[in-house]
C-alpha cells in the first residue's frame, strides 16, 4: 500500500486514471447516456424539420439555421453533464490531499477517457441529422462535420469543467456555464451579423473569443464552399448583367459576412487550440486553488489560536 505522500509515475497515474474515468463514466447513465439518448432525439428532429432540404436560394437560410442549431444548442447541452463534473472533483479534492497523483495526471485522464463517449456521442446522432437534412453527401465533408461538432463538445466539457473547479454548486454551475455560452453564442455573428455587432464587447472580444465563430464558420464553409444556388432577382440576366448562380463563396462573404481569407481547417486548428486552452486554464485553476486553501484555513486557524490563547491568559489570570 502507498504511503500517504508517496506516488507512482505519472504514466502510471494516467493509466490507472483514465481506467477508472472511463469506467464511471460507463456506469453513470447521466454522464453521457441520458445526453446520446437526447442528442439523437433532437437530432432525428431537426433531420424531419430541415428534411431533404432543396437548392434553391431560400434554402441558404435554411441551412445556415440547421447549422447553427447543431454549434449552438447541441453544443449547450453538454451543461447537462455538469453534476457530475462536480461529482468528478469532489473524489479529485479528497484524493488530492492525500498526494497519490499530480492535477496535470488528472486533468489529462479526464480528457482522454471522455474521447470515446464523445464520439459516439457527435458521430451517430450527428450522422442522422446529417443524412436526413441532406448535406453535401461526401465522406470527406462528413467526416469535417462530424469531427468538428466533436471538438465543440469537448470545448464546452473543457469550459464546464473550469466552472465545476470555482463553482462547486450544482444550479449556480450549470447557471454560470449557460451564461458564458450564451454571451458566445450571441455574439457569435447568426443571430447579429458581425458587421452589425456593437465594437465595444460584443466585437472586440467576445465575437472573437467565442468558439462558436469559427464552429460556424468551419460548418458553412464546409456546405456552402462548391455549390451554387439560383438568384432570386435575375433582372438584366438577359443582358449578362447579373449572374443566374450564387455561389458557395459569395454567400459566406456577403449573407453570413463570413471570413473567406483563410479556409475551414484553420476554424478547426483554431477550435483544436481552444481545447488546449481551456484544458491549461483547467489545469492551472487546480493549481492557483491548492496554494489559495491552505491560505485561507491557516488565516483562520491562526485567528482561531489567538482567540484561545486569550483566553487562556485570562483564565491564569484568574486563577492568581
Amino acid at each position: 500500500m502507498m504511503q500517504k505522500g508517496s506516488q507512482a509515475s505519472f504514466v502510471s497515474q494516467c493509466s490507472v486514471l483514465t481506467r477508472r474515468s472511463f469506467v464511471n463514466m460507463y456506469r453513470d447513465l447521466g454522464y453521457y447516456w441520458l445526453r446520446f439518448a437526447i442528442y439523437l432525439g433532437l437530432c432525428f428532429c431537426v433531420g424531419t424539420v430541415f428534411y431533404d432540404v432543396s437548392h434553391d436560394f431560400g434554402s441558404i437560410q435554411a441551412r445556415g439555421s440547421m447549422l447553427m442549431f447543431v454549434a449552438a444548442f447541441l453544443t449547450f447541452m453538454t451543461i447537462g453533464g455538469f453534476p457530475s463534473f462536480v461529482e468528478d472533483m469532489k473524489i479529485f479534492g479528497r484524493e488530492r490531499l492525500n498526494g497519490h497523483y499530480e492535477v496535470g495526471s488528472f486533468v489529462l485522464s479526464h480528457a482522454v477517457s471522455s474521447i470515446p463517449y464523445l464520439i459516439i456521442v457527435s458521430l451517430i446522432p450527428g450522422a442522422v441529422a446529417y443524412l436526413l437534412v441532406g448535406l453535401q453527401r461526401t465522406p470527406q465533408h462528413f467526416t469535417f462535420f462530424a469531427t468538428l461538432l466533436f471538438l465543440c463538445m469537448l470545448l464546452v466539457e473543457s469550459l464546464m469543467m473550469i466552472v465545476a473547479s470555482i463553482v462547486p454548486n450544482y444550479l449556480m454551475g450549470i447557471m454560470t456555464g449557460a451564461g458564458i455560452q450564451g454571451l458566445m453564442i450571441l455574439s457569435a455573428g447568426f443571430f447579429r451579423l458581425p458587421h452589425d455587432l456593437p465594437s465595444w464587447f460584443w466585437k472586440y472580444p467576445m465575437h472573437h473569443v467565442a468558439f462558436h465563430k469559427y464552429a460556424n464558420q468551419g460548418f458553412y464553409k464546409n456546405e456552402f464552399l462548391g455549390l451554387e444556388f439560383p438568384r432570386t432577382n435575375n433582372a438584366g440576366e438577359g443582358a449578362g448583367l447579373v449572374p443566374a448562380t450564387i455561389d458557395g463563396e459569395e454567400i459566406l462573404r456577403y449573407v453570413w459576412e463570413m471570413e473567406t481569407g483563410y479556409s475551414k481547417w484553420v476554424d478547426l486548428g483554431v477550435l483544436v487550440g481552444m481545447v488546449v486552452v481551456y484544458r491549461a486554464v483547467f489545469w492551472g485553476v487546480l493549481k492557483l486553488g491548492e496554494k489559495i486553501k491552505p491560505i485561507l484555513r491557516g488565516g483562520g486557524s491562526t485567528k482561531r489560536a489567538t482567540t484561545v490563547d486569550v483566553d487562556a491568559c485570562s483564565d491564569g489570570e484568574n486563577a492568581v
